[in-house]
């Protein structure tokens, strides 16, 4: 199967979405064939999307953020559907979500210091 032609910062992008989105499930121990379910996309679909061969609709990156637990925005941010700049308050708190070392309680509480800190109290709520 030959490469997709895509423009070069199309097919970067996609590359550095697909190698984020694979690190990130590899961090939450998960197979593809897990996160495929939970995110109720398909196996090769998801493959495609790992390796840089096909870009996600944002419907479908918000359901694998949801299936990671990781906001939706660092996935537009990384296929390039929303500027840095603009969600530079969810990456923030992405990064909260992801340390292992917090408990769900203590992440909560971290995002709502720095949303007062910031003022972005209302941004969307996560669990």
């Amino acid at each position: 199967m030959g490469k997709l032609n895509m423009p070069d910062a199309v097919g970067s992008a996609m590359g550095s979405l697909g190698e984020y989105l694979r690190d990130q499930r590899t961090q939450a121990q998960m197979s593809l064939r897990q996160l495929a379910e939970l995110a109720d996309v398909s196996n090769p679909y998801l493959s495609q999307i790992e390796r840089g061969l096909r870009k996600p609709s944002a419907e479908v990156l918000q359901q694998i953020a949801k299936a990671l637990r990781i906001s939706a925005e660092s996935l537009y941010v990384r296929a390039g559907i929303l500027d840095a700049e603009q969600s530079g308050a969810y990456l923030v708190e992405d990064v909260i979500d992801r340390d292992p070392r917090l408990t769900a309680r203590q992440k909560a509480a971290l995002r709502d210091i720095y949303r007062s800190f910031v003022g972005t109290a209302d941004l969307e709520e996560r669990p």
